[in-house]
């Protein structure tokens, strides 16, 4: 019985290795738990320099994103501000946004412009400071994307990369990823119970998992289709390794019982 656990825990050990093996170039890797670090420095809209984590004093909603971007970025953020005016939650006393280019070419100008183009998508008046757009240098950006695990590949003036919202609490710690749906007729859709669920757990500092682990190893992220494309290749590897454990433990253990029966 000891003998089959060690070898069960070994397939298990393997199909994990497979996933972890597989790094991620473009996408998400969720990083629950870890902090955005202290030392990042960005600009805001207006030009001035901030640091990310004085930002954060209450739950806030982070979406790395470029401004300028002509495909996912402002449906997401156009569905941002829809679920945020059916949200019971109130933005600026509930919980804050912050949008970061990972552009590091854009300026405070083009994040001022955007600022005022999503601002008058919202039905309600909200404090200024409570949802902020933000640029910086390439190493800054690298830093706090890394932190949250979103990769993202520069091909010409355009960017290759996939779109969550993630949530970090006032000390700075990633407790939630959100992964919108998309549809081709609907584009984006956040359901207003899981925004709230995740700004409210976000509040307790828990670190709650979504399926995008299970995501990132069954599915690859098709850009162009700005949706998750099933893995077969990942998934037959993975079922061969447990096949095979399986088959293992059968003729590891089937001489014995046949022993037993003559006896």
């Amino acid at each position: 019985m000891v003998k089959s656990i060690i070898i069960i825990s070994f397939v298990l050990l393997a199909v994990i290795q497979i996933s972890a093996n597989d790094k991620i170039e473009i996408g998400i890797d969720e990083k629950l738990g870890a902090f955005f670090p202290a030392d990042v420095r960005l600009n805001d809209e207006n030009g001035n320099e901030v640091k990310l984590r004085d930002l954060l004093k209450k739950p806030t909603v982070i979406a790395f994103v470029y401004y300028e971007c002509p495909a996912i970025c402002n449906p997401l953020l156009f569905e941002l501000a829809n679920v945020v005016d059916k949200s019971d939650l109130e933005l600026g006393y509930d919980f804050n946004i912050i949008c970061i280019s990972f552009d590091d070419l854009e300026t405070p100008e083009i994040a001022s412009s955007k600022k005022r183009t999503f601002y008058s998508a919202l039905n309600s008046d909200v404090p200024e400071e409570s949802w902020r757009f933000l640029t910086g240098d390439s190493t800054n950006i690298k830093s706090a994307a890394d932190a949250a695990g979103f990769y993202f590949k520069r091909e010409g003036k355009e960017f290759r990369h996939a779109s969550a919202l993630i949530f970090a609490d006032k000390d700075g710690k990633i407790c939630r990823y959100l992964f919108p749906g998309y549809t081709n007729n609907h584009g984006f859709g956040i359901l207003p119970f899981d925004f709230k669920m995740a700004v409210i757990e976000t509040s307790q500092g828990k670190e709650i998992p979504t399926i995008a682990r299970m995501l990132q190893f069954c599915f690859s992220y098709d850009t162009e289709g700005k949706s998750y494309a099933f893995n077969f290749t990942r998934i037959f590897g993975a079922g061969i390794i447990i096949l095979a454990g399986i088959f293992l433990i059968v003729i590891k253990f089937k001489p014995k019982k046949e022993f037993i029966k003559a006896r």
